[in-house]
């Protein structure tokens, strides 16, 4: 599911602590509680996939949470947010993407976590209930980080953030708000609201050039009502090429590199402290996560979805991306 994509804004949230209510776990065995700095915490969180619930600024908020059996807890380990599109769920974003099985292969935790109403808010313009009711998606996003940093040792140089079409907006408006990530990965998706002092980080943006939801070119796509009524929706994003740009103004980039292998063209800059900005452009693809799940007819034709492109694997693109792209040190 990839309806529509937005981001998050606010600030800092209340205090939590994450209470499981189911584990099922994938295999593997748990590494002994003296490998890990905080054992102590370890035994409430499962190998495998499990959900959990923390409480900020007075809503209970959901996520899941993946912790392959290959992740080596006796240091320092990745942690990558998943933020799903509008009409998605945590789950929905686990089954659909292929985080877990990477995961598996390269050790890294993933959080999934559950836009209330399937929707993530920006503003008050967008999007759905969420930004209606006014929630905080960002205090929310920001102090999951910090309670998963509590239960297991994530590396705070290696903790990035990844979405599609509403999550997207919500990763972009996490890297415009906090300096929370190291690395940012938006697949058809946009920036949106005010971004006026970001600090640097690391980009990447997959973009089909037939997306008619978020448009490639800018402006509000085909679900943008204005912001209005009970359910508003405004997608007023620039440009893709200009939003590429600007990231690299932000992070004082050299001049890009552009190469094309088919339906697939990729300009990439080198910046300052090793960071680095990369647009990935699909020439026949529309709003979408490039190597996803494919949908299912029935869904597809009801809700107008996008197939997913076969040109790419977003997953493993952004995660290679991430891995190149640590949080610098004393930066």
């Amino acid at each position: 599911m990839g309806a529509l994509a937005l981001l998050v804004a606010l600030t800092a949230p209340a205090g939590c602590s994450p209470r499981r209510e189911d584990a099922t776990p994938t295999g593997g065995t748990a590494p002994p509680a003296s490998a890990a700095p905080s054992a102590d915490a370890r035994p409430d969180v499962a190998v495998g996939s499990s959900t959990h619930t923390i409480t900020v600024d007075g809503r209970e908020r959901s996520y899941r949470l993946y912790r392959p059996a290959s992740a080596d807890l006796s240091g320092p380990v990745p942690l990558v947010v998943m933020l799903h599109g509008a009409a998605g769920t945590g789950e929905q974003a686990e089954q659909a993407y292929g985080w877990t099985a990477q995961a598996d292969r390269d050790g890294f935790l993933v959080l999934f976590p559950d836009g209330l109403n399937r929707a993530w808010a920006i503003g008050p313009q967008c999007c759905g209930a969420p930004a209606r009711e006014g929630v905080d998606d960002v205090g929310f996003i920001t102090e999951l980080v910090t309670t998963v940093g509590r239960e297991l040792p994530v590396d705070p140089a290696r903790r990035y953030v990844t979405g599609i079409s509403n999550g997207g907006l919500l990763a972009y408006k996490l890297v415009c708000d906090t300096t929370t990530f190291a690395a940012i990965g938006a697949v058809a998706s946009t920036l949106t609201g005010q971004c006026a002092d970001p600090k640097p980080v690391s980009v990447l943006h997959i973009h089909g050039r037939q997306d008619q939801t978020m448009p490639y070119a800018g402006g509000p796509g085909r679900r943008d009502n204005g912001g209005t009524g009970r359910n508003p929706v405004k997608i007023d994003g620039p440009p893709t090429t200009e939003l590429a740009a600007r990231w690299r103004s932000v992070d004082s980039c050299g001049a890009p590199k552009v190469t094309t292998d088919g339906p697939v063209t990729r300009t990439t800059a080198n910046c300052a402290q090793g960071r680095a900005v990369e647009l990935i452009t699909v020439a026949d693809a529309g709003h979408q996560w490039p190597g996803g799940r494919p949908n299912p007819p029935r869904a597809e034709k009801l809700l107008d979805l996008d197939p997913p492109s076969t040109a790419l694997n977003a997953t493993d693109t952004i995660w290679r991306f991430f891995a190149a792209h640590p949080q610098p040190s004393g930066g």
